[in-house]
């Protein structure tokens, strides 16, 4: 898996509450143009949203789902895009107090992304995934995210 990590100068659960508020999924992740629905008990697991990717017009609608949540500390998503396939991602938050080192890991697990040459889809998923962190400090210092509930 192509795992990037950084240091964000917000708490974890500052970060979390992002991370919890399915509505701002698009805000961070690269890629995610637009949030259709989010299930009420996101992001418990079996829980969806319901995401478009791409640049409109050509924009893909689809989902991504929680494998496995440990609340404030790690979440592990199936992202759905077909048909370019599914990709499992891997999100741990390091609480360092004022301080939380986050990293995503991800892979292609299904369809034509699984066929590109593990060497260049570690680089593309890398770089996307280290503006991803980037939009996703900058939302939590920012203060967005709903209060865990």
């Amino acid at each position: 898996m192509s795992t990037v990590s950084q240091l964000f100068n917000s708490p974890a659960v500052d970060v979390w509450k992002v991370i919890a508020d399915g509505w701002l999924y698009s805000g961070w992740v690269v890629g995610a143009s637009r949030i259709r629905a989010v299930d009420a008990q996101w992001p418990g697991t079996g829980s969806r949203l319901h995401h478009s990717v791409g640049p409109w017009p050509l924009v893909i609608n689809d989902s991504t789902s929680v494998a496995a949540v440990e609340p404030g500390r790690f979440l592990e998503l199936v992202a759905r895009g077909w048909p370019l396939g599914e990709a499992k991602v891997v999100i741990t938050l390091e609480d360092l107090g004022t301080q939380c080192r986050v990293s995503i890991a991800e892979d292609a697990i299904r369809g034509p992304g699984k066929v590109v040459p593990k060497v260049l889809r570690d680089a593309l998923i890398g770089a996307r995934n280290r503006e991803t962190l980037s939009r996703l400090e900058l939302l939590a210092a920012g203060g967005a995210g709903a209060e865990p509930g």
